[in-house]
């Protein structure tokens, strides 16, 4: 039954979906905008290490695409989609008022040292919040864009179609710009009694779009038109399904005859109706089972490729990016995109005669989001060319810096260097940890002085050399580039005493006397950094700046005396900057926004056209079901697949992808596009006429049967 409504319209299409559209928009800037910063959270609030805030993040992810499942079964079964909308959104708002204030550091911290008291408190908070979102998110994303569907008539498939288009162009829209702002809000600094990185900022945004995206839903209510919920329709079809299988199980011997679908085994029990209406579903439902594989590879954009953007360089002519805004480059591409295929590109293949159905259109969406892993491959060598090589399994790699005042020699096995005064070696020199047994210092006039040390394998080591008889083994602790394209800058202390070290907010201390520091890391640019020490008289400078720090780069900076007592910084370089650009990403990431565009917005209305009038979110949700599938497949890969080379693993995803794009395309082949409402409609002709029979048994006889008489 159809709910009333007045028939509000503007320029041809229902007015009541712009409500939708802007309701879509702010609840993905709400979902897009936490999600940016949720693995910072779990990784630097939390205090998880990377494994498990990875994992807790993934299985979030999967979690909001599982959950549409129970926002079907809501919305086709008991509230119906409007009821169901209004709910789930108060829950979703909720969890995210609930993040929010998980993420508030002064609600535990009673000793206001800066650091939370009771870290569980937080954590029992953000889960029961990230609950609430995934029921919330999930529950209703398969109503939003089954209830927008709805509110056109029949005639009006191209204003539907051009909905779904507008419709994802708002998701887009909303996670391209929450995507730029949490993140700036993320790095102010707030807080009551400490002041730390504004989290409580940076989710409470999103949760108050969230807020808006429910005030706008509703206020639309009364141009909307609502369907009310036919009773628990997937227990009917779970039953259904279940009966035909039972039943062709009891008639399988050869004296029943067959029938024409093994749904058909059901018609003993169910009407033919339902029947016929499970069988539109399970059509496109064995459709599916392909599709996971696509949202595989495309969810690795927030991990594989932005690894893969933190071991190039962001510097694109005047513009700097950091690996992680890399992903915006999708959703500026879908905005573009998205209008340019609708408007352009398919307007132009009809005219060229070419039947370009939406199941070709995912096929081609398939090959070309595989053909972006193969660019991807192509990247990734060019880059290996340009990585340092670091030290594998039974490796030590060791670098010798003279930060005295003399000549030295160092002999290792099979090698020897000589050093000037301030000075390093060129390059790491690798060894076999078993056969690194003698390292001799030496330099003129002075006696050859032995390094015992037991160096760790699989590791960098620095070894300090200030006099032949004075010298310090230093492991980096760096055995791959810094992460997320930042620099890593340690520094090394000539002096007799410890000093402590201010660089752009972050402190070392206490770095002692003729040692190094650890790598703290920063972002691209020149950084200030002050000295402060006993040793340093009032009248010398004290404050310095960097050299331009690149990306993915490290740096020694060692702190040397100058004749007249102040002290001097030189520079040495431990790891090289990135050379291969970012920009060279570009290409991988237009053919997969190009696979999307053809792809996903196809099949959100293909995943509508083709389901009855009962099952519309049910089948929504099946679709969203494939990304939650594609979501767990990326988790099992991560942990299960060992790849030496990076590319190998590229070329691999790219290679399922296609042989899955080939089984889908014929798959498709044998798919004869329906339209529901024409059978439907011809169901309800059918039941009218054994309506009127039933009620009059006895119908007049024409009028020639009556003059005969």
């Amino acid at each position: 039954m159809r709910g009333t409504s007045k028939s509000w319209s503007c320029f041809g299409y229902p007015l009541s979906i712009f409500f939708i559209v802007i309701n879509e928009f702010c609840e993905r800037f709400s979902y897009y905008g936490m999600r940016a910063l949720l693995i910072l959270y779990f990784r630097y609030f939390i205090g998880w290490d990377d494994s498990l805030s990875t994992t807790i993040y993934h299985t979030f992810v999967a979690l909001c695409y599982l959950t549409p499942i129970l926002g079907a079964l809501i919305a086709d079964s008991w509230l119906g989609k409007f009821k169901t909308i209004v709910s789930l959104s108060i829950v979703y708002t909720i969890g995210q008022a609930v993040i929010a204030v998980s993420s508030i550091n002064d609600l535990t911290d009673f000793n206001h040292d800066g650091t939370p008291d009771s870290i569980s408190a937080h954590v029992a908070l953000s889960m029961v919040g990230l609950a609430l979102i995934a029921l919330g998110t999930g529950g209703i994303k398969p109503c939003v864009s089954a209830f927008g569907g709805d509110q056109f008539e029949e005639g009006q498939e191209k204003q539907r179609n051009r909905f779904f288009s507008i419709f994802y162009l708002a998701i887009n829209a909303g996670s391209l710009i929450s995507t730029i702002i949490t993140p700036l809000l993320r790095v102010q600094v707030c807080g009551i009694h400490s002041k730390q990185a504004c989290y409580p900022l940076a989710f409470g945004v999103p949760a108050a779009l969230m807020a808006v995206s429910l005030i706008v839903f509703v206020i639309g209510s009364r141009m909307y038109k609502k369907f009310q919920p036919q009773g628990n329709v997937m227990a009917k079809v779970v039953r259904c399904i279940g009966f035909a299988i039972k039943n062709r199980f009891r008639h399988r011997s050869k004296e029943f005859p067959k029938r024409e679908h093994w749904l058909d085994w059901a018609n003993e029990k169910y009407d033919e109706r339902l029947v016929s209406q499970i069988k539109m579903v399970t059509r496109v439902m064995f459709l599916y089972i392909p599709l996971p594989m696509f949202w595989a590879l495309f969810d690795q954009q927030g991990s594989r490729w932005t690894l893969q953007a933190a071991t190039m360089s962001g510097k694109i002519g005047i513009i700097e990016i950091q690996p992680d805004q890399m992903q915006t480059v999708n959703a500026i591409l879908i905005v573009i995109m998205v209008p340019i295929m609708d408007a352009l590109v398919y307007p132009l293949i009809a005219k060229c005669g070419f039947n370009f159905t939406p199941l070709k259109k995912m096929t081609v969406g398939m090959f070309l989001a595989s053909m972006a892993f193969v660019a991807a491959a192509v990247v990734q060598v060019e880059i290996d060319k340009t990585l340092p090589v670091f030290p594998r399994g039974s490796q030590v790699q060791v670098k010798v810096m003279n930060i005295g005042n003399d000549n030295m020699t160092i002999s290792f096995p099979g090698t020897t260097v000589t050093l000037d005064q301030m000075s390093q070696t060129n390059d790491f020199m690798t060894f076999d940890v078993d056969k690194l047994t003698s390292i001799n210092i030496s330099s003129a006039g002075s006696l050859v002085t032995p390094v015992t040390h037991s160096f760790e394998q699989g590791h960098r080591h620095t070894l300090l050399v200030w006099a032949p008889n004075h010298h310090r083994v230093v492991k980096d602790g760096l055995n791959q580039k810094p992460v997320k394209g930042e620099n890593g800058i340690r520094f090394v202390n000539t002096f007799d005493e410890s000093f402590n070290v201010t660089m752009n907010g972050e402190v070392y201390v206490n770095v002692a006397s003729h040692n190094a520091s650890e790598y703290q890391f920063f972002p691209s640019g020149v950084k200030s950094f002050t000295i402060n020490s006993a040793e340093i008289s009032q009248q010398c400078e004290n404050d310095f700046k960097s050299s331009y720090l690149e990306y993915g780069s490290a740096y020694t900076y060692v702190i040397a005396r100058k004749n007249d007592g102040c002290p001097e910084v030189k520079i040495f370089e431990d790891i090289a900057p990135n050379t291969v650009n970012m920009a060279l990403q570009i290409p991988q990431y237009f053919l997969l926004t190009c696979g999307e565009v053809v792809f996903s917005v196809t099949g959100l209305e293909f995943s509508y056209s083709q389901a009855p009038s009962n099952m519309k979110s049910v089948l929504q949700a099946g679709w969203l079901l494939t990304v939650a599938v594609g979501n767990i497949i990326v988790l099992i890969v991560a942990g299960a697949g060992q790849f030496s080379e990076q590319w190998a693993e590229y070329v691999l995803f790219a290679a399922l992808l296609l042989v899955v794009c080939v089984i889908f395309a014929i798959m498709a082949r044998f798919y004869t596009y329906i339209n529901p409402a024409e059978i439907e409609a011809q169901f309800d002709e059918d039941e009218k006429k054994k309506y009127l029979e039933k009620s009059n048994p006895y119908p007049k006889s024409d009028s020639f049967s009556q003059t005969q008489m």
